[in-house]
């Protein structure tokens, strides 16, 4: 194989910028690893009392994660997240005015490999949604697991992350007055395995309780295309039916997270790597379905919204498709 390698005369700029992507992929492959071995490491020296102390501290603080998390403005607004979104870049899109009085369910998709436009766009404000969107405050739903480890969990909590389950949800959308957003990945981990470019097939046709949760709580739902998602890794081949998709779909159901095989460009070289491809991402928030608060929904109820919400993202992506450069003869599947 031919490694082509990065210009030695690279601006700062892009420097920083190929710096901050490396730190975001790091946190999101090997923080939570390390967390743990630094809180374990830590009770075998001279420093264990600072294990011991936020132990204590971690026992007392564990529900706070499924009660709206505790977000930090100081590394929401850090520069880091300026360069990483000039990096793409990535851009979040308003179609529509939202209420602040009202709370929101935005169903973001394509889930892609990392999600790295959902985090950007409601986990940070590099994009700058408290100003396109103000009085509205982000949540982005992360699977449960990892708001168990050790320093990590302050660390996801500090941009707005909360655990995916059905208490933290309903925690969020019963703000009295109104001004939260619940963003979920409908597709989720499984949708993974099938993020690369081109691909427009979303995991939809059967995903209904992110519907339930809208009708139980009575708030609208919006549906998020985000544009260039898929377009930023490759993934070695894992058709359906193959040794390596099995495998990985057994440790999905198991520990609850997928394992894409992603690979695109490295940092000095634009061959190989776990660095994601340069390429525009375009978040773009569609108008609001409003929802009717029903406690015990029946089944037509639940699969009538859920008809109207694949319509209405099915009509969002064929509004803006020909602006982001997708094919006019493409169309969104679902599965």
């Amino acid at each position: 194989m031919k490694i082509e390698f990065a210009p030695l005369a690279v601006p700062l700029q892009r420097r920083l910028q190929t710096a901050s992507v490396l730190q975001w992929i790091f946190s999101f492959l090997g923080l939570a690893q390390c967390s743990i071995v630094l809180f374990a490491g830590l009770l075998f020296t001279r420093f264990w009392l600072i294990s011991a102390l936020y132990a204590i501290w971690w026992a007392w603080d564990w529900e706070t994660p499924s009660k709206g998390g505790r977000r930090l403005r100081c590394i929401r607004n850090a520069v880091v997240w300026r360069y990483m979104r000039d990096y793409f870049p990535i851009t979040l899109v308003k179609t529509v005015e939202l209420d602040p009085t009202k709370n929101y369910i935005f169903g973001f998709h394509p889930h892609g490999v990392l999600v790295a436009g959902a985090f950007l766009n409601f986990c940070t404000e590099a994009t700058g949604f408290s100003k396109i969107f103000p009085g509205l405050t982000p949540h982005l739903m992360m699977l449960n697991l990892w708001f168990r480890v050790p320093f990590f969990r302050d660390y996801l909590m500090s941009g707005g992350l909360v655990p995916s389950d059905k208490e933290t949800a309903s925690y969020v959308l019963k703000k009295p007055g109104g001004g939260n957003v619940l963003t979920i990945a409908v597709g989720g981990a499984q949708e993974a395995l099938d993020a690369r470019p081109g691909a427009f097939t979303l995991l939809l046709a059967n995903r209904k309780g992110f519907v339930r949760l809208a009708l139980a709580h009575g708030v609208p739902l919006v549906p998020v295309f985000s544009f260039g998602e898929n377009e930023l890794f490759d993934q070695v081949e894992n058709p359906k039916g193959s040794w390596l998709r099995w495998t990985q779909e057994c440790l999905q159901k198991v520990m609850g997270i997928s394992l894409p095989l992603f690979h695109a460009r490295g940092v000095f070289q634009y061959s190989f790597g776990l660095i994601p491809y340069r390429r525009p991402i375009h978040t773009v928030v569609g108008k609001p379905i409003q929802v009717e608060k029903k406690l015990s929904p029946s089944p037509e109820e639940v699969d009538e919204l859920h008809e109207k919400y694949m319509e209405e993202l099915s009509k969002l992506f064929e509004e803006h498709k020909l602006k982001y450069h997708v094919p006019e003869d493409q169309h969104l599947s679902f599965i």
